[in-house]
């Protein structure tokens, strides 16, 4: 086999690998099932296209990070006032963060967001999710 010369990177930018990974390792220690992961990425990609947004995959990790927010709201992995918080944080750090330079997000004051790892959480709870409206990620929060 060849090796690729020059490949292109898979991630645009690194916070859409730690989105990707996250996802992945939640899966795997049995947050939800990839099953659950695909329909809830399905549905926030089908969303997408009913606003009429593009399909040329430069949102694809904001719809993957949408997604991911959705799915942990949902199985109560972190507690919406958190997730609120959190994003509001990150909005904040980049929007006082001057075009050019990487966005510096301090740790977060709040508690841990998600349980320790000796505890089993139920394996499903109720789908609902919290607020479906504006944007998600980096891209949204002013530039």
């Amino acid at each position: 086999m060849k090796p690729m010369s020059d490949p292109e990177p898979v991630f645009a930018e690194p916070w859409e690998a730690h989105a990707f990974a996250l996802a992945v390792k939640l899966s795997e220690a049995g947050f939800f099932t990839w099953t659950e992961w695909s329909a809830t990425l399905a549905e926030e990609l089908a969303a997408a296209s009913r606003r009429g947004e593009p399909d040329d995959g430069s949102r694809y990790y904001l719809h993957w990070l949408a997604a991911l927010e959705r799915l942990v709201a949902a199985k109560h992995l972190v507690a919406s006032p958190s997730l609120l918080a959190r994003r509001e944080e990150w909005a904040e750090a980049y929007r006082r963060t001057p075009h050019g330079t990487p966005v510096a997000l301090e740790a977060a004051p709040h508690p841990s967001p998600l349980p320790a790892p000796s505890l089993t959480l139920p394996r499903e709870r109720g789908r609902e999710g919290w607020g479906q409206s504006g944007e998600r990620g980096p891209a949204s929060a002013g530039g």
